[in-house]
């Protein structure tokens, strides 16, 4: 049925004006303003909408996750632009100070946006 039909993801956010700041300024993403919320343009084509929501409860998962090249440079990068990374030291969840893990898998280092969500830099393998 929806084999040929186009889709996007959203999430809500209690406050669209800390989250057009934050996606667009610190992350550097194009942010398009639609009555209705803000939607995000990622490369590739794919858009992502946020809502407000008056009684946002954040993401416990990670809601948006960005593949880069050098892991260990996107988080200096964002920790320049203000971004606190999660630190992790629970059984297999071990981060290193920056807030990467290096445990099997891919690297990857999670932070939250404004209102609480989970995303996270993921480097490409």
């Amino acid at each position: 049925m929806f084999k040929n039909t186009d889709a996007f993801s959203s999430f809500s956010v209690n406050d669209l004006e800390k989250a057009k700041e934050f996606y667009g300024k610190t992350l550097g993403l194009e942010i398009v303003e639609k009555p209705e919320g803000l939607e995000l343009h990622i490369a590739g084509g794919t858009r992502i909408f946020m809502y407000a929501k008056i009684n946002h409860i954040p993401a416990t998962f990670t809601i948006l996750n960005f593949a880069v090249d050098n892991i260990e440079k996107a988080v200096g990068e964002l920790t320049k632009r203000g971004v606190r990374f999660e630190i992790y030291n629970e059984g297999d969840l071990k981060t290193d100070e920056r807030g990467i893990f290096y445990g099997g898998g891919p690297k990857i280092a999670w932070f939250k946006d404004p209102t609480g969500n989970f995303l996270s830099v993921v480097e490409k393998k």
